[in-house]
């Protein structure tokens, strides 16, 4: 009977256990569906992203876009969306305008890519004091208001230089189409890293007024070379092909340089790309608001310290004597002995007359 009895309470024993234990899981399984139904109910954060031109221009505009893809897959509880095409010539007008329409469906965070942008933000921000914003390569601070950027003018200063060791006339071109406060630091921080190996330089700078048309630009560029340029730092976005074209009709000792992405992988004409990529900002920004870090107030500059992000890229075709030479400046920026002016006071070259104009001339472009 004594048997009988132990096997009975070590049997009621059990089913306590497994009672217990299903009724514990039950309630655990209950819980983590109450709190996966309270993070559902969360309300989304709202970014907006502006970009004023073509996303896919294979250049700085399509950073942007590739920085909206990497907010989608990396940010959750994020509702991003982008508008484009605003204005190939960056006119102030054209983005004050959207950017405020963006502000009116009141999202949460306004990012704008380009320095172009400065002027708009600086508006539309007192405007809208609910929304922050935050301007890509700009040099604007408010109470609602930041700049996030990519360094570009450590990479323009590296292109400048190898630049000045590549080129056997001694005439070195730029080419651009805007000049937004950035561009116009990145074409000095060029100049400068040019004369620094080269002080006997001739520079051919020129502001077309369009990032993006091909035959313009090739047109430019084709003058240049005319001059006896024999290596061009494009600063373009679609229409860097139109340059690309004109260099590569010209000559086989003749080179380009890129900018924003590796063009050392696209072409074969590249000799060196001055990297800068300004997806990471844009990226760093929306992760940073979702966590409530936002740096508002103040302009934050990732450097070549963050060697994916800014970087000098240099081909095969490029000796390795003058690869350790450049590398050699590299580490003397980074070590601070080396400090970057963005000041440019020289001429411009007017390809439609072949002549060095004073910077104003570029207003005829508008």
């Amino acid at each position: 009977m004594k048997k009988i009895f132990k096997v009975l309470f070590l049997f009621l024993l059990m089913v306590t256990a497994v009672s217990c234990g299903e009724q514990n899981t039950s309630e655990q399984k209950q819980e983590t569906a109450a709190e996966e139904k309270a993070e559902e109910k969360k309300e989304k954060i709202k970014i907006e992203i502006l970009i004023p031109g073509n996303k896919d221009d294979n250049g700085f505009m399509e950073a942007a876009y590739r920085g909206y893809e990497k907010i989608r897959a990396e940010i959750g509880n994020v509702e991003v969306n982008y508008i484009s095409d605003v204005s190939a010539t960056s006119e102030e007008k054209a983005l004050t305008g959207a950017m405020r329409e963006m502000a009116e469906k009141k999202p949460d965070l306004i990012i704008a890519q380009g320095g172009q942008n400065n002027k708009p933000a600086e508006v539309v921000s007192k405007e809208f004091p609910e929304v922050k914003f935050i301007v890509i390569q700009g040099n604007v601070e408010g109470e609602n208001l930041g700049s996030y950027s990519v360094d570009q003018e450590q990479s323009a200063y590296l292109a400048g230089a190898l630049a000045g060791y590549m080129s056997n006339s001694g005439k070195v071109g730029h080419l651009s189409g805007a000049w937004p406060q950035p561009g116009l630091n990145a074409r000095a921080a060029f100049y400068n890293g040019l004369i620094s190996v080269r002080p006997d330089a001739e520079f051919y700078t020129t502001f077309t007024g369009n990032l993006d048309d091909t035959e313009l630009n090739k047109y430019a560029a084709a003058r240049q070379l005319e001059q006896g340029a024999d290596v061009i730092y494009t600063m373009l976005n679609g229409g860097r092909a139109g340059a690309t074209e004109a260099i590569k009709e010209k000559a086989s000792d003749t080179y380009e340089i890129g900018n924003v992405i590796d063009w050392t992988k696209e072409d074969e004409v590249f000799i060196g790309s001055a990297v800068a990529d300004s997806s990471i900002a844009i990226f760093n920004a929306a992760k940073d608001f979702s966590e409530g870090k936002l740096k508002l107030g103040e302009v934050n500059t990732i450097g070549l310290e963050e060697k994916e992000v800014v970087a000098i890229t240099m081909s095969d075709r490029v000796p390795q004597e003058t690869k350790d030479k450049v590398l050699e400046i590299k580490d003397k920026i980074l070590s601070g002995e080396i400090k970057i002016s963005t000041e440019y006071t020289g001429q411009e070259f007017d390809p439609n007359t072949g002549d060095f104009v004073g910077q104003d001339y570029k207003e005829k472009l508008k």
